[in-house]
């Protein structure tokens, strides 16, 4: 065998490794998340879930996300999406979650989509509204469960901890950042852009005022120059 033949055979199989590794780190980093990753407390938002398809030889048919147990949310809808079944699964809680329409005995515990498929090299995203975010955590949780038309599944219920680390089916995490600070601070015992409001108001008002009788003293004194004139024509 030839050098040449035996460096040409050298460079294949460097190649083919080097595609297989990428391969493999391609495969070890997909995962379920969550889009946005953060959202404010006490809110309402949307979130996606990205679900990518890891095997080469089959599609994923079935997606199913856990919503946090601990940290149960009041309000949650379903967007459609195009050949999907969604099923939405409800839980009694154990202890009343507080709303503005009253009590609530049950939330949402799980959506599940199911009936459509992603192919390998694809991906797809569920989206859901939620809200209103607890005020009392820094994150919620979310366990994934994927299911491929092989019948094999992949559970992703691994907590990432503070991410420096992350295991091999990592949960989605949504963290919760503080409410923004308004811009109205108390002042003398009442709001100052309350106050500065009704100054404003108050000095629209004495403007206008002026206004107008600046206006009627002008009609006035038109209307006396008018007469004298007409007064000076007549003695003439």
């Amino acid at each position: 065998m030839s050098s040449t033949i035996r460096a040409r055979r050298a460079v294949a199989v460097a190649a083919l490794a080097g595609v297989s590794l990428v391969g493999f780190a391609t495969a070890a980093s997909a995962h379920v998340s969550v889009t946005p990753g953060t959202a404010e407390k006490g809110g309402f938002t949307k979130v996606s879930f990205r679900v990518p398809n890891e095997k080469p030889d089959a599609g994923t048919t079935q997606v199913t996300v856990d919503l946090p147990a601990d940290h149960p949310v009041a309000f949650v809808s379903v967007r459609p999406l195009p050949g999907w079944a969604v099923k939405v699964t409800k839980t009694k809680l154990a202890t009343p979650l507080k709303s503005e329409g009253g009590e609530l005995t049950e939330a949402v515990s799980s959506v599940t989509w199911s009936g459509g498929r992603i192919d390998p090299g694809q991906f797809q995203e569920f989206d859901m509204s939620v809200g209103p975010l607890p005020e009392d955590a820094d994150r919620l949780v979310f366990k994934a469960v994927q299911t491929y038309s092989d019948k094999s599944v992949v559970n992703w219920d691994q907590d990432p901890g503070d991410g420096t680390k992350e295991p091999e089916h990592p949960s989605p995490v949504l963290k919760l950042t503080p409410k923004a600070a308004t811009e109205t601070t108390e002042a003398g015992g009442g709001p100052v852009a309350t106050a500065s409001a009704t100054s404003d108001d108050g000095t629209a008002r004495t403007l206008g005022g002026v206004g107008i009788a600046v206006g009627v003293i002008g009609i006035g004194v038109g209307a006396f120059g008018l007469v004298r004139a007409r007064n000076a024509r007549s003695g003439s």
